[in-house]
């Protein structure tokens, strides 16, 4: 029996990069679904984010990323541009957010075409693996050709039904809140949360008892 999961995802989220290899290979070794569902950061979401933070946390995760990236084998990089627009200074988060918009978008429309979970393995390796102007050129055609997918027909899905794409991105994050929390990476098993890409060895655990079977 093919098992299913879904997976709340932020591409402005550095550690969504890092699990990204690791759950293509449970889905590669394993007979299971992974259903992309993006969300947008909780920066954007929350506009009073950064005012309610620990003031701590920047500065731990500043230095966690570089050795979690380190371990599993992979390159690790501020994003440039920052997929948010902010300012700098006061951390302030802009009302309009083109950069992380069609990013999430681009994740949906990606994901009903069949290959979500793929393309956001392509597409945060460029925001997170050093790739300058990731929001120029050909970056993210790139990351659609390797996810399997046609750069056009992305493209036009994600600029041509925006509405839409927006309400499917407004019911993902009210079903990330009904599963139970509110970050990012997320994983979500017949209704039991798993908050974090170090918490994938537990989902493959909790799958074990309810069946899960190599491919």
């Amino acid at each position: 029996m093919t098992l299913t999961f879904d997976l709340y995802w932020s591409f402005r989220s550095p550690y969504s990069y890092l699990a990204a290899p690791k759950l293509l290979e449970l889905t590669r070794r394993f007979d299971v679904v992974c259903r992309l569902r993006p969300v947008r950061p909780l920066a954007v979401r929350r506009t009073d984010f950064f005012k309610t933070v620990n003031p701590l946390w920047p500065g731990y995760v500043m230095r966690d990323l570089p050795r979690m990236a380190e371990m599993q084998g992979l390159p690790i990089a501020w994003p440039d541009p920052d997929p948010i627009v902010q300012d700098p200074a006061t951390l302030e988060v802009a009302a309009e957010q083109p950069h992380i918009a069609r990013l999430t978008r681009l994740g949906v429309a990606a994901e009903e075409a069949g290959a979500g979970l793929a393309y956001a393995r392509e597409a945060s390796a460029a925001i997170f693996g050093g790739v300058k102007d990731w929001n120029q050129g050909t970056v993210l055609a790139a990351a659609a050709g390797r996810a399997g997918l046609d750069p056009g027909a992305l493209n036009a899905a994600a600029d041509d039904d925006a509405e839409r794409l927006d309400a499917v991105i407004a019911g993902n994050e009210a079903a990330q809140t009904e599963a139970g929390h509110w970050g990012v990476p997320l994983l979500s098993f017949e209704g039991e949360p798993f908050f974090g890409h170090d918490r994938i060895d537990a989902l493959i655990w909790r799958m074990e008892k309810k069946g899960l079977a190599a491919r």
